[in-house]
This record gives structure tokens, C-alpha cells and sequence, in this order.
């Protein structure tokens, strides 16, 4: 083993399938992740891969919107859903909701280290 080769690492949470901000060309897949995390129609626009801290800043904004709609809507489902749906829906669509709310609570994270990654910042790990 050769100790003087860089230990590279990424973050906990740091989204799977793109290299660590140590590696040659990670911009280019943390663009197509971040693409991938906002509306299709994100695509459209230019700009975002012309400037994908701009487009790391507005991923990380719409995942936590989206996290906060979640939450919203696991508070509500109860009252708004319940007396509408059969007796055995209502813990099944919770079961989503939450499972769902977890998901982009990761996501949320992982969107949040690429942009910190793109102003600069580095990961330091910890003991």
C-alpha cells in the first residue's frame, strides 16, 4: 500500500454516483445530480451548467421546498385524506409520506454538501 497517495473522501451523504469534489471532472456529474433533483424543465435553461453554483443553490432551495411540503402533508393527511379513503390507507399513505420525507431529508443533505463543495469548502473527516 502506498501511503503517500491522497486519501480521498467524501462526505456523509455526498450523493452516490458522483465523485468526490477531489476528483477530476466532478463537476460535470454533480451537474447532471443537481439536474436530476429539480423540475425537468430545469434542462431548458443554459444557464444552470453554465453556472452550476447558481445551480446548486437553487437544487438545494427546491429539495428542502420539497421537504417542507412533505412535512405539511404528513401533518394534514390524517384530517384532509383520512375520512375519504378506507380504514387501511390511511397508515399505508403515512407509511409513503414518511418514507418519502426521509428520502428527500438525504437528498436535502447531499444537495447542501455539493453547493458547499462548488463555494469551496472542504470536507474534513472526523474522528
Amino acid at each position: 500500500m502506498n501511503d503517500s497517495a491522497p486519501h480521498r473522501t467524501t462526505p456523509p451523504g455526498w450523493p452516490q454516483g458522483v465523485p468526490g469534489p477531489e476528483a477530476p471532472g466532478w463537476q460535470e456529474a454533480a451537474v447532471g445530480w443537481l439536474l436530476d433533483q429539480c423540475p425537468p424543465d430545469y434542462r431548458g435553461y443554459d444557464a444552470w451548467r453554465r453556472h452550476p453554483l447558481a445551480l446548486a443553490w437553487i437544487a438545494a432551495r427546491h429539495v428542502e421546498g420539497e421537504v417542507s411540503v412533505m412535512r405539511e402533508a404528513y401533518r394534514h393527511a390524517r384530517v384532509e385524506l383520512g375520512p375519504h379513503l378506507p380504514p387501511e390507507a390511511l397508515p399505508e399513505i403515512l407509511g409513503v409520506l414518511e418514507r418519502e420525507g426521509l428520502r428527500l431529508r438525504a437528498t436535502a443533505r447531499a444537495a447542501a454538501l455539493v453547493h458547499a463543495a462548488f463555494t469551496g469548502e472542504h470536507f474534513v473527516p472526523r474522528l
